[in-house]
């Protein structure tokens, strides 16, 4: 993307400072018809033709329900009051008939809906998982990971009954009373009037206790997520929890989340449960003033006893689908509840994409350039103001500078985690923003310090990103790394299943393998993010001779941690206060007296004690080989290796 003719750089659509935001939407309350009517359309559509065949099992279900009241007219009129032999023979055997039909096409109707909602689940549970992989970090971060793990499970589920057991459901019981009436105007109309006047006041019940339903659905989806969040958070931090005698407190609150969630799931109780009792009444009415006219139309020879036994018994069968309808209305409702809050997720769409016309990136060494670069975070916070670097192609560039200077912007800026509000990214010449994500990343490297392992085994990891790498190839990424001894060393080698986040391995194993994944990956542009800062001088000094050899010949940016991955650095770029204020190499930066000196010095000259206490202690041996006497952090750098030769360059 080619920079304005003026020399000034725009701001590119769809980043941070536009009207657009990566933050988390607010989830909007829809009408019910505008819900139902995406769940027809997103959910429901690509199953019609199984749903049709379902919906058919249903009628013939609900046909011979109606099939059953009607035959209580011959079977008593004809078989025990007329005692007709024919009827005899003919009842039973159509009773028997229906009930075999009624119960095959039953079991039919329920597997392809138990089916179909099943598939419903594992579909949305895939394309949110899809859809949350290209969300953007920003988005991500403000997302509490047990609340989207609470939408996965639980939402799913009830968008489940709400699809397979409310709306089918409500189909089924639907047919069973349209061919129940059937049967009872057919018998006698008059009275099917007066108790059809009935269903128009279940009707209206039902729809009140369903918006209760649904409104304390949502109140308890809200708690399940602040109580996966919680359990999440305490299961990872049990140690830390532990450590600070943190049990009770935890429990309490815990304990806080649990009542808050179990008083709204209350509520949705009650208002289910009072739709039974509701329709219970209703129907009451009902089959009591069915009694009373038809007790009165047999009286003056209006009605035979099998006629009104028919009807009864349309009647008392109408009644449970009546039920059934008012109880499935709660669990559509509580749905609708589950598919508002999936559909909040799903509806954000990511800032960060591909551009209309975004082409392949085409490597040419991996040059990077940051020209006039600010960026704003989503919540307004500025990081970077007017930040203007470049990395030559196969060269080394370190990062150094106080906390929230900005060093991690700028590394999330290169494989575009984030877009630049304004000014512009360039990789070999190339706009990044111009360029398709798959590519851009296809060329990048990263090693960072939270050394992220999959659940899996060793070699799955190191070929992550690579699936198709041979055997040979990542034994030969494994040992460039440092760390095919141990890795043979393991109980099952190279099939060895690390665990969760490689819990399994030491901090320097975990960052080796790390390392292989990126040396298997073998991008022109290698990324490292503090990537020894959590490791011992020991685990460092075999990890920083890995890295030497994943460096060589690769473009190579690194958020400086410890000074001995800053020494040898071509270039070091010294920020604060998201701007660079100084760069040059180490010898320069020292020589100039500037902030990186006066950072040098203060940690220099903090550790001089130390050392001198150390040399003075004949029980304290020489340091490992390789290692550093002492190790400081500099937040951005470290003194490691720090020389007294150095000191002149101190005194600025």
């Amino acid at each position: 993307m080619p920079a304005p003719a003026n020399g000034q750089t725009q701001a590119p659509s769809g980043t941070p400072d536009d009207s657009r935001t990566t933050a988390p939407a607010p989830e909007q309350h829809l009408p019910t018809h505008v819900l139902v009517k995406r769940l027809l359309r997103d959910h429901i559509r690509p199953y019609l033709w199984r749903l049709s065949v379902a919906v058919l099992f249903m009628a013939i279900v609900a046909a011979a329900t109606a099939g059953n009241a009607w035959l209580m007219e011959p079977a008593l009129d004809k078989v025990f009051i007329q005692q007709d032999l024919q009827y005899l023979y003919l009842v039973p055997v159509a009773v028997i008939l229906l009930a075999v039909v009624k119960g095959f096409a039953s079991y039919l109707q329920n597997t392809i809906m138990a089916e179909v909602g099943q598939r419903i689940i594992a579909e949305t549970q895939v394309r949110m998982h899809a859809h949350l992989m290209r969300a953007d970090l920003a988005w991500l971060h403000q997302i509490h990971t047990g609340k989207l793990i609470s939408s996965f499970l639980y939402d799913a589920m009830l968008l489940r009954d709400a699809v397979s057991r409310a709306l089918t459901g409500m189909v089924k019981d639907f047919l069973s009373l349209i061919f129940l009436a059937a049967v009872m105007f057919y018998q006698e109309w008059e009275l099917s009037l007066v108790v059809c006047l009935v269903f128009p006041m279940v009707g209206l019940a039902s729809g009140k206790l369903g918006r209760k339903t649904r409104k304390g659905a949502a109140k308890s989806q809200e708690e399940t997520g602040r109580l996966s969040a919680l359990l999440n958070e305490n299961f990872d931090g049990a140690r830390m929890v532990q450590a600070y005698g943190m049990e009770e407190a935890e429990t309490a609150r815990a304990r806080q989340v649990v009542e808050d969630r179990l008083h709204h799931m209350t509520k949705v109780i009650r208002a289910r449960s009072a739709a039974s009792p509701a329709t219970e009444a209703l129907g009451g009415i009902a089959v009591g003033a069915a009694i009373f006219y038809g007790g009165l139309q047999a009286a003056e020879g209006d009605m035979t006893l099998g006629a009104f036994a028919s009807f009864i018994t349309a009647l008392l069968l109408a009644y449970q689908p009546l039920k059934s309808l008012a109880n499935l209305n709660t669990a559509l409702q509580e749905g609708l509840s589950a598919a508002q809050r999936l559909f909040a997720v799903l509806d954000v769409e990511p800032v960060i994409r591909d551009a209309a016309n975004a082409v392949p990136f085409a490597p040419r060494g991996g040059a990077i350039r940051l020209a006039d670069v600010a960026f704003r975070y989503p919540d307004g916070t500025r990081a970077l103001r007017g930040v203007t670097l470049e990395v030559p192609a196969g060269r080394r560039v370190a990062l150094v500078g106080p906390s929230g200077a900005g060093k991690s912007t700028v590394l999330n800026l290169i494989p575009r985690f984030y877009d630049a509000s304004t000014g512009q990214v360039l990789i070999d010449g190339q706009d990044v923003r111009g360029v398709t994500l798959a590519s851009l990343r296809a060329g990048i490297a990263l090693v960072s310090q939270e050394m992220t392992l999959f659940d899996t085994t060793v070699r799955a990891n190191i070929a992550y990103g690579r699936p198709g790498a041979s055997e040979a190839e990542i034994r030969a990424a494994a040992e460039a790394a440092a760390a095919d001894d141990f890795i043979t060393g393991l109980s099952d080698g190279y099939d060895t299943v690390v665990g969760e986040n490689g819990v399994k391995l030491s901090g320097g194993q975990r960052q080796r393998i790390a390392i292989a994944r990126a040396m298997l990956r073998d991008a022109p542009i290698l990324l490292l993010d503090e990537a020894t800062s959590a490791l011992d001088t020991e685990s460092e000094r075999k990890v920083q001779h890995a890295l030497k050899r994943l460096m060589q010949g690769r473009t190579t940016v690194t958020i400086a941690h410890r000074l001995s991955t800053v020494l040898d650095a071509d270039i070091i770029y010294v920020m604060d206060q998201g701007r660079v204020v100084e760069q040059g190499d180490h010898a320069a930066l020292l020589a100039r007296g500037g902030l990186y000196a006066r950072l040098y010095r203060t940690q220099f000259l903090e550790e001089a004690p130390d050392r001198e206490m150390a040399a003075d202690d004949p029980a304290a041996g020489p340091a490992p080989d390789g290692a550093a006497p002492n190790s400081a952090s500099l937040d951005g750098a470290s003194l490691d290796g720090a020389l007294p030769a150095a000191r002149p360059g101190l005194a600025g």
